[in-house]
């Protein structure tokens, strides 16, 4: 868990900034219908929309306004407690898979495979988990596995400098799955605790890419038959509801461990990572709000829950 002083108060200023577009959203419709201060069957049934509306998820808001229905129902009630009442459901819900990700010391090189749709942020992600794991004393090797994008192997070659990694990277065009191989095998050579491996964006609906993706994966597990050890999926929170998709496509294919969900600073949408942990439980290990280098932190459930709804 965060602890509420030093460093991380800084982290929970910037996670309030972040979605402050998510939470003045939210905000400004609670109190817009809720402007008789008495909760009625109309002002129930519009929280409701509002609640799926802001990407919460159906189950979330029908059981929000049911709960607030038996206990509340021509009562009057503030603005102030319906969003305390919403951030106590949506920890409740979040801090089961509030989880830290970390490295299995027991496997070396501990394997984690990032993949996600284009434009998600998978390698900034890399190299920002490669600075944490650098940071706490762990040999990390990274993979430059999207072979795609010239612009991908430059930007991980300048996460590996900055973070005191090492990369392994080929020319642009390069077999993604032979890359990896020959990353596993220097990790392994080098005794490395963890190996980070970056993906090339792949549309969840394209068949092709898809099945290149399966292939590193059956690559890995020839190398070692448990890796890899997590498959870290990347959620942009602009995407709102397509992120369900994502998951449900990715978890088929590549079976994801965890989500990491980035530039919840760049969106109303914020609320979508409430809807995919009650969908799937997945663990959820870290959120992104902004371009720095400690702008990926552990996901902290209470936290998001108050900053979603505008409270702390």
């Amino acid at each position: 868990m965060i602890e509420r002083d030093g460093e991380q108060s800084g982290w929970f200023s910037r996670l309030k900034r972040g979605l402050g577009k998510s939470a003045g959203a939210l905000s400004e419709g609670i109190t817009g219908i809720l402007t008789k201060r008495r909760l009625d069957s109309d002002s129930l049934e519009a929280l409701e929309e509002l609640l799926i509306a802001s990407d919460l998820g159906v189950s979330l808001a029908a059981r929000m306004t049911a709960e607030l229905g038996r206990s509340r129902l021509d009562g009057e009630i503030t603005s102030e407690e319906v969003r305390r009442i919403l951030a106590r459901e949506i920890a409740r819900i979040l801090q089961p898979v509030a989880i830290p990700f970390e490295a299995d010391a027991s496997r070396k090189p501990y394997v984690a495979l990032v993949v996600g749709v284009n434009g998600t942020g998978k390698t900034t992600t890399v190299g920002k988990l490669a600075h944490g794991f650098r940071r706490r004393g762990c040999a990390t090797i990274i993979a430059a596995g999207d072979t795609f994008r010239a612009a991908a192997i430059e930007q991980i070659q300048i996460w590996g400098e900055r973070s005191g990694a090492e990369v392994i990277a080929r020319e642009p065009g390069a077999d993604a799955a032979g890359l990896t191989h020959d990353a596993f095998r220097r990790a392994r050579s080098r005794s490395a605790d963890v190996l980070l491996i970056d993906t090339a964006g792949r549309l969840h609906n394209r068949s092709d890419l898809m099945a290149e993706l399966e292939k590193i994966v059956r690559v890995l597990g020839k190398l070692d038959n448990s890796a890899p050890h997590s498959v870290l999926l990347v959620l942009d929170a602009t995407t709102g509801q397509n992120a369900l998709r994502q998951v449900e496509v990715f978890r088929k294919i590549c079976g994801v461990t965890g989500l990491v969900m980035t530039k919840l600073d760049g969106t109303a949408k914020g609320g979508v990572l409430v809807a995919c942990a009650e969908k799937f439980g997945l663990p959820v290990h870290a959120i992104g709000v902004g371009e720095g280098i400690e702008d990926l932190q552990p996901f902290d459930a209470e936290r998001f829950a108050e900053a979603l709804v505008g409270l702390g």
